[in-house]
């Protein structure tokens, strides 16, 4: 098997929405039979995968600026793919040959879901000295009673796949959690932090 940039995979993943919460893979995959990854002239493409042309642009460009700038050669996938053409597979084969794109990466919101969390009141008690004023007073002020409350972390699920175009292989695969939406850089540094680290642990990159 074709060995791609193992920076790359250092810095891969991203995120479809604007996230900046913290980031966990809670599933990962590797291809049993794929090598640890290493440096070669190959060109990778970033894909996002929504419905919402202009949920691509952004982020796939924000991941293919992040592989250029340690020596990738990569390209965002909106520039070799116009968006009609997404959904053609044999169509869309023929741009990525024609381009030469042998690795892509791809990213698809797998889920995503409100988790509500209680936070329960408190109240501190010193004694029940009601049999005087001061005494009351003291008590009375000491157990002020701060109430609970609901909230909610949104929290969404993605999906990152990465293939070898050229032998129409997935090399590796993760499920990763992203809570409460805001900055797409930071997370887009995140998510491929998170899943540099899971693809050493699981040898693909050295």
């Amino acid at each position: 098997m074709k060995k791609l940039v193992c920076s790359a995979f250092a810095i891969l993943g991203l995120a479809v929405l604007a996230l900046a919460g913290a980031v966990s893979y809670v599933s990962t995959w590797k291809n049993p039979v794929a090598h640890p990854l290493d440096r070669t002239g190959k060109k990778v493409a970033t894909f996002v995968i929504s419905a919402d042309e202009s949920m691509r642009l952004g982020p796939e460009e924000t991941l293919a600026a992040e592989l250029r700038s340690r020596g990738v050669d990569c390209v965002a996938g909106y520039t070799v793919l116009p968006g009609e053409l997404a959904r053609d597979k044999e169509k869309a084969q023929a741009f990525l040959k024609r381009v030469g794109v042998a690795y892509a990466i791809l990213i698809r919101v797998a889920g995503k879901a409100e988790e509500l969390h209680y936070m329960p009141g408190t109240a501190w008690y010193a004694g029940p000295y009601y049999s005087s004023f001061w005494g009351y007073w003291d008590y009375g002020w000491s157990t002020v009673y701060s109430p609970g409350y609901v909230y909610a972390d949104t929290v969404v699920s993605l999906e990152t796949m990465v293939y070898s175009v050229e032998e129409n292989t997935l090399l590796w695969a993760g499920l990763c959690r992203v809570t409460n939406p805001k900055d797409i850089r930071k997370v887009v540094k995140e998510i491929a932090d998170a899943a540099g680290k899971k693809m050493r642990k699981e040898c693909l990159i050295q």
